[in-house]
């Protein structure tokens, strides 16, 4: 029997569940509702991990950025969990040799199979040397707690009760987070309360569109046209995903942030003692019935006062 060269029927069902697992983690961290999964959304997550998996190989072997193994290990998990067979591979290699990474053969084994069951060509022989499939999953490969799908709450049941202009734009706000890695509920909590879904709504404060966006804001995030709905939210959007990772996670303070700025949240180590950014707080978090998300440490370093505001949102404070 020519056990290293073929895929046994028990590990194509390893393989299908994984599968299954990766692409459903991927949705789950981006907090989508099922219906949202189609040729758009898994192109993007393809794109993604491609990216990442080249990112990674940078940081492994230094071209052109910092040699930095554990980043490069990180960067190859995250897109393997996103189903990209190279980094699968290459994670299962650096678990394999002990790079960057305790060595851990049945890690390995389990990264080896994936690969070989997709297809890699030299996955099925790294299998000789780390032997089969036992069970051991690293823990970057499954989703964080926070990043489970919402039971309960539908997009489409809160679309319904709208008006058929708002629900166009409603739409186009669920649509567009899952290429912003934000949970639909979310991009529709902020812009519900920002505008009620008006693509023509102007602030006090010149704020703008479904998302109002001020001028500056607009410009950090290359948006021309703010009246324009899709660009509109597209901004907002990206403004939410860098506070979510400037802010590691923390809604709150996102969405203090994107109220009041994020320097005054830095500023008070919280939510701002601003009637408006509190009452604005308290209703994202009312929509969302959870504190944390699912962010990109990429996107951006850190809040200097992260650890603070960590504590504040342990101790449920900041809203």
């Amino acid at each position: 029997m020519r056990r290293g060269l073929y895929v046994s029927r028990s590990l194509h069902l390893l393989g299908a569940a994984l599968l299954a697992t990766v692409s459903h983690a991927s949705i789950a961290a981006k907090g989508d509702s099922v219906e949202l999964a189609g040729p758009a959304v898994e192109a993007v997550f393809v794109d993604h991990a491609r990216y990442l998996a080249d990112l990674a190989v940078a940081h492994e072997h230094g071209e052109g950025v910092e040699r930095e193994p554990a980043r490069a290990a990180a960067l190859y998990c995250e897109s393997a969990r996103l189903g990209n067979v190279e980094a699968m591979y290459s994670l299962g290699w650096m678990y394999a040799n002990g790079r960057g990474l305790d060595r851990n053969d049945a890690y390995a084994g389990t990264l080896f199979a994936m690969a070989a069951f997709f297809g890699h060509p030299q996955a099925d022989q790294m299998r000789r040397y780390t032997g089969d499939y036992v069970g051991a999953v690293p823990d970057c490969l499954q989703p964080p707690p926070d990043e489970s799908l919402e039971p309960g709450w539908s997009a489409e049941a809160h679309i319904a009760a709208l008006s058929a202009q708002r629900k166009q734009l409603a739409r186009l706000v669920v649509d567009l987070s899952a290429e912003y890695a934000i949970s639909p509920r979310l991009a529709l909590a902020i812009a519900l309360t920002e505008s009620n879904l008006d693509a023509e709504a102007v602030s006090p404060k010149n704020a703008v569109g479904v998302m109002q966006l001020i001028p500056d804001t607009a410009a950090r995030f290359n948006v021309r046209k703010p009246f324009d709905p899709e660009e509109n939210i597209r901004g907002g959007l990206a403004y939410l995903r860098w506070l979510l990772a400037y802010f590691r996670g923390d809604i709150a303070m996102a969405a203090a942030g994107y109220n009041a700025g994020e320097g005054a949240v830095d500023r008070y180590r919280g939510v701002p003692p601003y009637a408006e950014t509190q009452a604005y707080v308290a209703r994202i978090l009312a929509f969302m019935q959870r504190r944390k998300h699912a962010y990109d440490s990429r996107i951006t370093d850190p809040s200097p006062v992260a650890p603070a505001l960590q504590l504040v949102s342990e101790r449920g404070g900041g809203s």
